[in-house]
């Protein structure tokens, strides 16, 4: 199925964290964080003014961003889990 936000909304899909062991102890996968590090999936074509100027999002496909732990509305596409969230809410863009 292929999903195109609308407007300033940006479909994420949060990238799973290194699960590291310390001690011998094994964290629930109920009891862990949500990642805060997600890819992006696709983009809107942007914000509009008040004037119907339409602004161009910053971001694009393949962008490796940092979100708020409780950011977006999850939804389920084709099985897997991805999040909509307004480029507002996206904190940064992480390059390596």
């Amino acid at each position: 199925m292929k999903v195109q936000p609308l407007h300033d909304r940006v479909l994420l899909k949060r990238l799973e964290e290194r699960e590291v062991k310390r001690g011998g102890i094994i964290i629930p996968d109920t009891a862990k964080e949500k990642p805060q590090e997600a890819e992006v999936i696709a983009v809107g074509k942007g914000r509009t003014t008040d004037e119907g100027k339409v602004i161009p999002l910053e971001l694009k496909k393949g962008d490796k961003v940092l979100i708020g732990k409780y950011s977006g509305t999850e939804v389920t596409i084709d099985g897997t889990e991805h999040i909509i969230v307004r480029e507002e809410e996206i904190l940064a863009i992480v390059s390596k």
